[in-house]
This record gives structure tokens, C-alpha cells and sequence, in this order.
């Protein structure tokens, strides 16, 4: 029996302010919900720049209390308003100095349901991010939502194919990779892991990069957003490469069981062999 749910991603580029950045994905999220979306996913650290570029403590400025800040409460406001599951990609301050690369999830009564923390912090040129972030520490959560089940894994943590088939074990229907990644670093694996996670961890994927060069440095953020299915095929066209998209696509949750059914990888799993690659 299908179970269709229809649910969009939101790339954009930087519009040089906090405010202005906030409200161009308020309009997203009441354009998704005029298109019947029903739950939406914004980029990675989704109103501020990507700061990441340089290593500046003048941006720890960007980080906020989940749930208690003022960025939470705004859109949880929206959420209940118009009906929709939001996925908020942001910067936390769990304590002054405590900082973490964290997506809160509001369900579409305006509901707090919970937060994921970025497991994988990388540090490289033009992705100076242990300057800013504590690594992740809250597990992989799944959010039990008016849509599903919902799980989230932030950008560099898609290289790490432990926490996918962590999030499929937790019952996840779809997992969202909020992401800020660059043209000539990446481009040649966006198109390649996140397919080859929906197909062995049997769910959908939703995955959302930013757009353009921000004044902080060089990253050529590439877009071409998509969602993907558990067979690997996308879902609808894939996002432009250089233009502000909202996507918006039809998700039969009911595939997950023809392809489980099919393939049985949770079954013949082999969890007593594995203790090896747990090793220090």
C-alpha cells in the first residue's frame, strides 16, 4: 500500500546578513507548505555564512541554546502555522565555550522533538571546523515525526558509513545530510555516497548543499540538491548547481518494505564479526 509523503530541501547562497538569511528560509518554508510539503530540510548552519573559511572567534557570535534561543522559538512558531516538520541546521551553544554543529527538529505542531550533534569534525583548508565545533556526543537520535521517522547526519559526517547504518538500525524512513561543501574538494563523491547509503541502509535520503562563493574564502558551494530513493535513483531532477532552489518531490515511504523484503540486509547482518572495526 503506498505511503506518500511529500517533502522538500532548501539551498541558497549567503545574503551578507543573519536577519535577511533568516527570513529567505521563513519564505521557503511557507512556499514548501503552499507546494503541500510536509516536511522541509534547510543547508547546513542554515542562517549565517559559512564561516568555517577562516578561523575567526568573531563568529562563536552565530551560535545559540537549543531549544531555548530565539531562532528555535521563531520557527517553531512558523512549524505550527503551517503545518510543517522543520529541520533546523544551526550552531549551538550548549554553555559558553561549548559548542557544537547541531540540526533541532520541530514537528509540524511546533513541537520540539529533539537535536543531532555532528559527529565528524574536520579540519582541512577551508574547513577549519574544530575551530567552532565540540564532536557530536548525542548519539543518532531518530525523530518520531507526523511523517515518519526522521534521522539527520551533517555534511563531513556522509564520509562515515557507521553512523548511516546506525541511524537505518534505529528504524530512520529518511535521513536528511544538511551540508556546506565545495566544488573542487567534493563534487565527485556528492552524487556517489549518499545513493550508496540509501541503498545499504534501505531508506530515503535528502541531501541539501548551499550555493556560491561567500566573501570568507574560496569554497565554490556547488547545490545540486536531491533526494534519493532506497534503489538509488533520484527522485525528480537534481537541483541547479549555481541557483537558490527550493525542491520539492512525492516519497513513497511504502518502497522501504518492497526493498527490505528484497534484500534482507538487516537480517544477514554479521554484528558478532564486526567487533574489529570498533577497535582503537
Amino acid at each position: 500500500m503506498s505511503r506518500v509523503i511529500r517533502a522538500a530541501l532548501f539551498q541558497t547562497a549567503w545574503t551578507g546578513d543573519k536577519e535577511s538569511m533568516i527570513q529567505v528560509h521563513e519564505q521557503a518554508a511557507r512556499d514548501a507548505a503552499a507546494q503541500g510539503a510536509q516536511v522541509l530540510c534547510f543547508q547546513e548552519l542554515f542562517y549565517g555564512p559559512y564561516f568555517c573559511q577562516v578561523q575567526d572567534k568573531a563568529f562563536y557570535e552565530y551560535a545559540e541554546q537549543i531549544p531555548d534561543g530565539p531562532i528555535v522559538k521563531r520557527f517553531q512558531s512558523l512549524a505550527k502555522e503551517l503545518g510543517i516538520v522543520l529541520i533546523l541546521p544551526m550552531y549551538e551553544e550548549e554553555q559558553p565555550g561549548v559548542l557544537y554543529n547541531t540540526a533541532a527538529v520541530i514537528d509540524a505542531d511546533g513541537s520540539y522533538l529533539g537535536k543531532y550533534r555532528k559527529h565528524h569534525i574536520p579540519q582541512v583548508p577551508g574547513f577549519w571546523e574544530k575551530f567552532y565545533f565540540r564532536p557530536g556526543n548525542l548519539g543518532w537520535p531518530i525523530f518520531d515525526t507526523k511523517v515518519g521517522k526522521i534521522g539527520v547526519y551533517i555534511c563531513y559526517d556522509r564520509h562515515f558509513p557507521e553512523g548511516w547504518r546506525a541511524l537505518g538500525l534505529a528504524g530512520a524512513e529518511i535521513v536528511f545530510n544538511p551540508s556546506a561543501t565545495s566544488r573542487g574538494l567534493s563534487a565527485y563523491l556528492w552524487q556517489l555516497e549518499q545513493p550508496a547509503a540509501a541503498v545499504a541502509n534501505e531508506y530515503f535520503v535528502g541531501a541539501i548543499n548551499r550555493v556560491g562563493v561567500e566573501e570568507l574564502g574560496d569554497n565554490d558551494f556547488y547545490g545540486t540538491t536531491y533526494f534519493v530513493d532506497p534503489e538509488a535513483q533520484f527522485v525528480g531532477e537534481v537541483a541547479s548547481d549555481k541557483e537558490t532552489e527550493l525542491v520539492v518531490r512525492d516519497l513513497d515511504l511504502a518502497k522501504l518494505r518492497e526493498v527490505r523484503d528484497r534484500w534482507q540486509f538487516y537480517r544477514d547482518r554479521r554484528p558478532d564479526a564486526y567487533p574489529p572495526l570498533t577497535a582503537p
